[in-house]
């Protein structure tokens, strides 16, 4: 077999079907509700209840709502095409088993590898935020975490212990660090108790999430149920804030412009339901459940989104919600200081739900990586007691763990989105490659207007991708060079279809 044919065999279609009832790895429990959970968990998190806010007062004005449908159009391309994926191959991997039945191992591995890191990375980046949350509640009940314990280390500070590890090597000394923030206690624990969680058994991990997202649901149904009948239209006007250009910085905000650089921040609030199709081999209906929990999780979760958007925009002036905590801080501002507690804890309640749909993606990336063979098969192991991933899940649990104690939010955060928004291109490509290559397929669900929807999400992610800052491609090719060396020094002669001859 030339090196070519090695980077691009891939397992059919109807061999991976086949696959679906034989395949005994995990025990099926999830059902469609489940399965939708997972999805809304993925999606509604920072979103609803930071960015709307902040997007408003900084970009858009009260058409911040129209942020969101423009950035949940483009999100929903690649939804419609997820569907049909997983109506068509509902085996776990998401769009790392995609891509390898369509474009082959090298172009899967790729994908795969990237998703691994972006979905551990989406933990880490949550459980800090979860942190921040957690503490403003224990600080106003009169509890207060020793300093160090608090937050992690601030970028200089890691940069002063580096220093003092590595020697000076030239470099201008760094001042030893004022501030005594080393580790944060509450991100890197919640960090290991979803990893935990999600060892011990899927259901129970599942029907925790499913309560978690009944009650952020409910809180953010509460916010929009209460405050409509404080709205004042007149904060609505202008819907569209007339541009204005900081004569300082020369950075541009609001008008049409400002609604679609919103649309652009919101667009990683609205995707999350890809985390759904990687549970495909512990659903008990996977090709009828998984298209309509993609669609489901997405549909809900753009309602919610919209209905907040409106409502906080319309209780408050657009320009007072640049906090943090805009949601809790808009009902604060409106003497309605009950509803912002709940708010509070419906947020910290709420996100962990994020934790367990990211958790959950990574941990069955990397058992089907490893099952594949392109990986040691030592992770595709089983839990025999609980039914889990639980080497993948544990070891991501710690690695999160010590990300998101250690490393500053920015830090982190910069490589979450260029991952997901290459898996888009990947499978939106993928479903009009496997229209021209396999029409005979019987799918249980078809993307609508495939020839324009797929294009469509294909270059909603590529002006996204273009957009991120240059610091993110450097420490995405940094990754990717990783995981070619690994591909080219392991995979390509472990895999399971190396070894059938494939």
């Amino acid at each position: 077999m030339s090196f070519f044919s090695k980077l691009v065999r891939h397992k059919s279609i109807e061999q991976l079907q086949a696959e679906v009832g034989t395949r005994s790895d995990f025990r099926r429990v999830l059902g469609l509700w489940q399965l939708t959970a997972i999805g809304i968990g993925g999606i509604i998190g920072v979103g609803i209840f930071v960015l709307a806010g902040q997007q408003a007062a900084t970009n858009a004005g009260p058409a911040v709502a129209l942020s969101f449908i423009i950035a949940g159009l483009g999100s929903a391309c690649a939804a419609l095409c997820y569907a049909e994926f997983a109506g068509l191959i509902p085996v776990t991997g998401s769009a790392y088993t995609y891509g390898y039945a369509v474009l082959g191992e090298f172009v899967a591995w790729i994908i795969g590898w990237d998703l691994l890191l972006e979905y551990a990375l989406v933990v880490a980046v949550v459980a800090i935020g979860w942190s921040g949350y957690v503490q403003v509640l224990l600080n106003s009940a009169g509890v207060h975490l020793p300093e160090w314990a608090q937050q992690s280390m601030s970028a200089q500070t890691m940069q002063y212990y580096l220093q003092q590890v590595f020697g000076m090597h030239g470099a201008t000394v760094i001042a030893e660090p004022s501030d005594g923030h080393r580790f944060n206690v509450i991100a890197a624990g919640v960090s290991v108790a979803v990893a935990v969680l999600l060892t011990v058994r899927t259901e129970w991990g599942a029907r925790f999430n499913t309560a978690v997202v009944t009650i952020k649901v409910i809180g953010v149904l509460l916010v929009v149920l209460v405050g409509v009948f404080y709205i004042n239209t007149a904060n609505w006007h202008p819907f569209i804030p007339a541009r204005i250009v900081d004569a300082t910085t020369g950075i541009g905000h609001f008008g049409w412009q400002g609604v679609l650089t919103g649309a652009s921040v919101v667009f990683f609030a609205v995707f999350g339901y890809d985390t759904l199709t990687t549970a495909a081999e512990e659903s008990k209906h996977p090709q009828r459940d998984l298209p309509r929990a993609v669609l489901l999780s997405l549909a809900i979760a753009m309602v919610l989104y919209i209905a907040v958007s409106l409502v906080l925009t319309g209780i408050v002036p657009y320009s007072t919600l640049s906090g943090e905590a805009s949601v809790s801080d808009a009902f604060e501002s409106i003497g309605l200081h009950w509803l912002s507690i709940i708010i509070a804890i419906a947020a910290v309640i709420g996100v962990t739900s994020v934790l367990f749909a990211f958790m959950l993606g990574a941990a069955r990336i990397w058992f089907a990586l490893a099952r594949d063979g392109l990986l040691p098969g030592w992770f595709a192991k089983v839990s025999p007691r609980f039914g889990t991933p639980a080497r993948p899940t544990i070891i991501l649990g710690l690695f999160t763990a010590l990300i998101a104690g250690l490393l500053p939010i920015g830090e982190v955060a910069e490589l979450v989105n260029i991952g997901t928004l290459s898996a888009f291109i990947i499978i939106c490509g993928s479903i009009m490659l496997l229209r021209v290559r396999r029409p005979d397929l019987q799918r249980n669900f078809r993307t609508p207007a495939v020839w324009f929807t797929a294009p469509l999400g294909i270059l909603f992610s590529a002006v996204l991708i273009y957009g991120l800052p240059w610091i993110t491609y450097e420490r995405f090719v940094i990754w990717m060079a990783l995981g070619c060396v690994i591909y080219f020094g392991y995979g390509i002669r472990h895999s399971k279809l190396a070894q059938a001859g494939g």
